[in-house]
């Protein structure tokens, strides 16, 4: 139970990045919304890391270069753009699109990893991408080819290109901590992107308002949202978690109309559709881990231990 209560507030700080980025921008651009979030996120990150998983720094310094390039995509690159398509689309509609990451990332693995793909996986990649087009044509494909797209959309469409990739790249990282490697990218992104943001101009909030949007995206999307995630994931599987990022567009929702924001039927179609895809790629995926762990027990003969210490190897 305690562990459900963890996911749900961290899905629910992540919806909060949609609206309330969207309301930040405001005052402040998409470049002065990145860098200000993880140059004020970096040092709490960095302070929870050690607190919670005591990490080897001069092992983590061995991975900067990777570390170097999960932040310049994920935490640099994908705020970047999300906040850009928020100056032209609605929060709610953003979520949705964002919701199609499960779908994009399977296609990415697929595509260049080789990774194998069921019947069930090529239904909920149609059902998924289906759901996507609904929202950005606004319930209407043809007009869609008649207009083209949303600027806002197809920024967000970038978006989740660029968090699959970081994503599917940041498997690859296991000997770094989870929390370690989100603050230790978060301080790149905040020294390393010093010099783009000065240049570019950074504009500051100008308002008790604007203080409170940057802070809220500072204390739970960019801080909260991570430490409840990963505390909850190491009580129960993430296979099992992340069924609760469905719920980030019903939070993104509710939280948009109390900032005005309505929610048209398409959108509510279209959501439910997206969140049954997702649903059936988590479904897919437990198959698929199922009959890995299946195939690794029928391959591995047991061999009697021949001297009490390989007896206490393994039971």
């Amino acid at each position: 139970m305690r562990s459900a209560v963890l996911l749900v507030l961290a899905t629910l700080f992540w919806a909060g990045n949609f609206v309330v980025g969207a309301a930040a921008l405001d005052e402040l651009d998409p470049v002065s919304l990145t860098w200000i979030r993880w140059l004020l996120a970096a040092l709490p990150l960095l302070l929870i890391a050690q607190v919670v998983e005591r990490p080897s720094w001069r092992q983590v310094a061995r991975h900067w270069p990777k570390l170097l390039l999960l932040g310049a995509l994920g935490l640099a690159g994908y705020p970047l753009t999300l906040y850009s398509a928020l100056e032209f689309t609605s929060p709610l509609s953003a979520s949705l699109i964002n919701s199609a990451n499960p779908a994009l990332i399977v296609i990415i693995a697929a595509v260049f990893l080789r990774e194998r793909v069921t019947p069930l996986t090529v239904v909920g990649i149609l059902l998924g991408l289906g759901g996507v087009l609904l929202v950005i044509s606004k319930g209407d494909p043809l007009a869609l080819l008649a207009h083209g797209l949303n600027p806002g959309d197809a920024i967000m469409l970038l978006a989740i290109t660029i968090w699959s990739i970081y994503t599917l790249l940041g498997r690859r990282l296991t000997a770094v901590p989870p929390i370690t490697s989100t603050a230790v990218q978060a301080l790149i992104v905040a020294v390393v992107g010093a010099p783009f943001a000065l240049a570019h101009g950074v504009a500051w909030p100008v308002s008790g308002g604007g203080w409170l949007e940057v802070l809220f995206i500072v204390l739970f999307p960019s801080v909260g949202s991570y430490l409840l995630w990963n505390t909850a994931t190491r009580r129960v599987s993430a296979a099992a978690a992340s069924i609760y990022i469905n719920l980030m567009v019903v939070f993104t929702a509710l939280t948009g109309l109390l900032f005005g924001h309505p929610v048209s039927s398409v959108q509510l179609i279209g959501g439910v559709i997206v969140i049954g895809a997702v649903v059936l790629l988590a479904l897919a995926g437990r198959r698929a881990a199922a009959r890995a762990a299946v195939t690794a027990e029928d391959t591995i003969a047991p061999t009697p231990p021949t001297s009490p210490r390989d007896a206490s190897v393994e039971p």
